[in-house]
């Protein structure tokens, strides 16, 4: 899809980015640094700390995400009709901050529940305007590797967040709610850097495009090869249960103390920030299909070696492989970009997060009621069997846009 008077109103910024994006990028950066203080904690601090089981993680997993998923279509349309993004970005950092900080005071399975669902309610509401904002402030050849800069400061956030907090469980021994409330400050920082770096792209941004329709849930105005994507992922995702299993298998499986859990966790984030840039730029250049499949391929074989192999040292080699998986994150996205017209963005990133999310509550749903019943082993079989069957239909169905 050619872009109207892209490139003069895109003035570069740093790293030769626009402003929007590098903005957005420090953004994810610091909330994703408060975040991933709290994540790698939770299965623990949900299972042991509180008391629950594991299919009550599933269920915490996989609510929050799966009822802030029906915001993720309306709020895409809303932000296409009225062209204005960042009032919706900054509310939705805003609530997750605040419901992580809620931690610091739960005392039941239940109120942990609710704070973590008020936390992805919030990025349900930001993550469709923030998408489009991001594609709207590129022009189209770098937009592969503007998406690859935004995950690769999610995740470099993240890896510092890890860090940090296993620095603060091993040194100083403190315990999970004083973590949780240390946390909430760079969640507080990042929506500063948001409220005051980035500029709403207005009506500037479609000056041609055509005038939003009423919201229907009809896929009719999209190209047939979204249609098949959003099939394909919503396969693949349905296998995908939240990585919190993959940190219960560390621990629980292979014996990985908690002050390494962060650690372990960081790991990951080291290879999901050193892919990210060059991966959405190599998907510029080979075709986003390519990088799609070999992505998940690797998730495949990497779900296999988790119901397979046990062992501290192999736990740490398949959290290294399983970090190339992500570099679909970002591939897709541009991929959903290349498909939609600019007038569309908005909607069609709500219904592409849609489709993800509203598979996470039964992905975790089953995944936690197989472990229970007939143990990890089986449960990330599964995965890896749903994830090769979306790679078929992949390959079968779907060509670069």
């Amino acid at each position: 899809m050619k872009e109207p008077h892209q490139t003069p109103r895109n003035k570069r910024g740093p790293f030769g980015l626009s402003r929007n994006v590098f903005f957005l990028g420090l953004t994810s950066f610091f909330n994703d640094l408060s975040s991933e203080m709290v994540y790698p904690l939770l299965p623990t601090f949900i299972t042991q700390y509180l008391g629950a089981s594991v299919f009550f993680l599933g269920l915490l997993e996989g609510l929050g995400d799966s009822i802030a998923s029906l915001l993720q279509i309306f709020v895409g349309w809303f932000s296409d009709r009225v062209r204005r993004r960042k009032g919706l970005v900054v509310g939705g950092y805003s609530v997750s901050g605040l419901a992580r900080g809620a931690l610091v005071v739960v005392g039941t399975p239940w109120q942990a529940l609710i704070a973590w669902f008020i936390n992805r309610v919030g990025k349900g509401i930001r993550t469709a305007p923030r998408d489009a904002l991001i594609s709207h402030s590129c022009n189209e050849k770098e937009r592969g590797r503007a998406f690859g800069y935004h995950r690769s400061m999610d995740h470099s956030g993240a890896l510092l967040g890890s860090a940090l907090a296993s620095v603060l469980l091993a040194a100083f021994y403190i315990e999970y709610k004083a973590l949780f409330a240390i946390a909430f400050i760079p969640a507080v920082l990042g929506v500063l850097l948001l409220t005051f770096g980035i500029r709403d792209k207005g009506r500037t941004e479609c000056s041609q495009a055509q005038e939003v329709p009423r919201l229907r849930l009809s896929l009719k105005p999209f190209d047939t090869r979204f249609r098949w994507l959003l099939l394909t992922v919503f396969i693949f995702t349905l296998g995908n249960s939240s990585d919190a299993f993959l940190l219960l298998r560390a621990s629980q499986g292979s014996a990985i103390p908690l002050a390494l859990l962060p650690a372990l966790w960081g790991v990951l984030h080291v290879v999901k920030a050193a892919i990210s840039i060059p991966g959405g730029a190599l998907s510029d250049r080979i075709g986003r299909r390519r990088v799609i499949l070999a992505g998940w391929g690797t998730y495949v074989l990497a779900y296999t070696g988790f119901a397979l192999i046990a062992g501290p040292a192999w736990i740490w080699f398949l959290f290294v492989f399983y970090g190339f998986y992500y570099v679909t994150e970002a591939v897709l996205k541009a991929f959903v970009a290349d498909l939609v017209a600019p007038e569309l963005r908005g909607t069609a990133y709500g219904i592409f997060n849609f489709t993800i999310s509203v598979t996470v509550l039964p992905a975790s749903l089953m995944m936690g009621f197989l472990w229970d019943s007939a143990g990890p082993k089986y449960a990330f079989l599964v995965g890896a069997g749903l994830a090769f069957l979306a790679i078929l239909i992949f390959i079968a169905a779907i060509k670069d846009g």
